[in-house]
């Protein structure tokens, strides 16, 4: 799926979805308290998808709960891997 044609499908993942980080997720400035550039999340961090919005009217953005980090960070599609699907 392109970058450009993200919002023209169904999120990947649904509110509750437990959901695996695939890559380093990094504070890009959104992330208050913490210096920008900072490792927020490591590949193999598991959480739930708490809320969905869209960022740049391009592409959806998942606030994953980390229940090893406790706290929320902000993902895209691409960075996560689904761990179980919410019932």
């Amino acid at each position: 799926m392109s970058d450009e044609q993200e919002l023209d499908q169904r999120p990947r993942f649904e509110l509750g979805d437990k959901v695996r980080i695939c890559q380093p997720i990094r504070n890009d400035g959104t992330f208050v308290g913490q210096p920008m550039g900072k490792i927020l999340a490591l590949p193999g961090d598991e959480g739930y998808v708490v809320y969905i919005s869209t960022f740049l009217q391009r592409f959806y953005i998942y606030a994953v709960h980390c229940l090893t980090k406790g706290f929320v960070v902000g993902c895209r599609a691409k960075e996560l891997e689904l761990v179980e699907k919410n019932p």
